[in-house]
């Protein structure tokens, strides 16, 4: 997706020259967030200011947003059909292939040396035991500080002038999601309940879409029990048929516990954190890439992702009552995956051969 919006916007609208573009790409990937969905509000930052971000943002999401809608409902009236089980039971399978791809991805991207293999490890072992992702997060971040700081930034009076001037932006810019909280709040507390979970699970998503996966998981499945573990893999999996991030999840979440009004405020609120992160970080990422705590404490967090998504893939796996049919699916889905085949393909071949065969 990321590589389609640069066709648009560098190449045929030239609303940016591509050394900017990539900038944005690079802000994108290193603050937390769905990175495609975060490009596409840099672009309209950067060509129409707030508005075009805002533009950009809303246009990129309400297709995928529309249509997860459409397959929540589907997915509520008619997922207990046997046809559509069997249907179901491929998208698992596919969705564990997904996982799988997406944590050798991370791992085979993010793994310079053993300090971040050692933290991926512990990041595994310590959500194994129970622990809090967003605590395991919160320490990688400081174990990447300690392992991987390398540099020493020393502010100019010029560059903290510019640090309460952004200060001051960003508190205006959280006053917006804040009040919309305390309303929620007001009116019911369910809707707060559940848009509060999907901001905090944005906040800490670095490195993309696929790092939401275990903070949902766990505050979804394990915590709250507001579903079990195989109807969240066919949320995951119905979101990867949709063009849109994997975050779009959060629709299908909403939409299973409190209808209609309950995807509009878990999509609107996964999707917040990522928009005002764009629009708060783009003037100081110049600065900011450059900080020694800043870069130390990404690593780390990146490397925790993958031990989390390795733990995720495990979990995934011993949900499902495994046969000859299952295993030759899921290792050919992965083997398609690692070969670059497109996401949406394998989800649909892998389904309609379980639907066949299983």
């Amino acid at each position: 997706m990321v590589a389609y919006i640069e066709e648009l916007s560098v190449k045929r609208h030239k609303w940016l020259d591509e050394e900017r573009f990539k900038d944005g790409v690079a802000l994108c990937q290193t603050i937390p967030g769905a990175t495609a969905m975060q490009t596409a509000a840099y672009v309209g930052l950067r060509s129409n200011g707030i508005p075009g971000a805002l533009s950009s943002f809303v246009g990129f999401g309400l297709p995928a947003f529309i249509l997860m809608l459409f397959l929540s409902s589907i997915y509520a009236k008619y997922h207990s059909v046997p046809r559509l089980i069997s249907l179901f039971n491929g998208l698992q399978i596919a969705v564990i292939a997904i996982v799988a791809n997406a944590t050798y991805s991370f791992g085979k991207t993010t793994f310079k040396n053993y300090r971040d293999i050692v933290i991926a490890v512990t990041a595994s072992v310590l959500f194994r035991a129970g622990i809090s992702p967003f605590l395991v997060i919160m320490g990688a971040a400081l174990a990447g500080i300690i392992f991987f700081r390398n540099k020493t930034i020393v502010l100019t009076e010029n560059a903290r002038e510019k640090d309460v001037y952004n200060f001051k932006r960003l508190s205006a810019l959280l006053s917006v999601p804040i009040l919309a909280l305390f309303v929620l709040y007001l009116v019911d507390i369910k809707f707060f309940n559940i848009a509060a979970l999907m901001m905090r699970i944005d906040l800490f998503a670095f490195g993309g879409g696929f790092a939401s996966l275990p903070l949902m998981l766990h505050e979804i499945v394990d915590v709250r029990g507001w579903m079990d573990n195989t109807t969240f893999m066919d949320g995951i999996a119905l979101g990867q048929v949709t063009p849109g991030p994997i975050v779009i999840t959060s629709t299908f979440i909403g939409y299973m516990l409190y209808g209609l009004p309950g995807a509009i405020a878990a999509t609107l609120a996964v999707f917040t954190p990522s928009f005002l992160m764009v629009i708060a970080v783009t003037p100081v990422f110049d600065r900011l890439k450059t900080s020694a705590y800043f870069s130390g404490a990404t690593k780390g967090i990146l490397a925790s992702f993958v031990g989390l998504l390795f733990f995720v893939t495990v979990k995934f796996a011993l949900a499902v009552p495994w046969d000859i049919v299952r295993i030759v699916l899921v290792c050919a889905a992965f083997a398609a995956l690692v070969r670059k085949m497109e996401i949406l393909y394998v989800v649909l071949i892998t389904a309609v051969i379980a639907a066949i065969a299983i």
